[in-house]
């Protein structure tokens, strides 16, 4: 009762936009397949290969312009591939909120 009577003070512009949001949502949550979940997997693979990929070839070229005891290749690949785990442990937990969310408002 509350989110209708908010909506009667909306401005027209916030109620389409609204209205939208819920088709939207309201797809999303039937629209769940396989091709989705491998569309999650593709997009977790993504986030963790290219900072790993892009640490790598940043320590390949300090390698061959700074020479130290230490290997730029290896430190860099390692903290690409962990800056790539947190945003792919990130975006998962988001989308898991709000997929909890989207079934709690289901089930209101």
């Amino acid at each position: 009762m509350a989110k209708d009577q908010n909506r009667k003070n909306d401005s027209p512009l916030g109620k389409v936009v609204g209205d939208r949001e819920q088709r939207k949502l309201r797809a999303q949550r039937d629209k769940r397949s396989v091709w989705s979940g491998f569309g999650l997997f593709g997009l977790v693979g993504w986030s963790i290969a290219v900072p790993t990929l892009l640490g790598a070839a940043l320590g390949v070229w300090l390698d061959k312009h700074y020479k130290e005891d230490f290997s730029w290749t290896l430190s860099l690949l390692v903290a690409g591939l962990i800056l790539g785990c947190l945003i792919a442990w990130n975006w998962v937990r988001k989308e898991d909120r709000e997929i909890h969310k989207n079934n709690e408002d289901a089930n209101e």
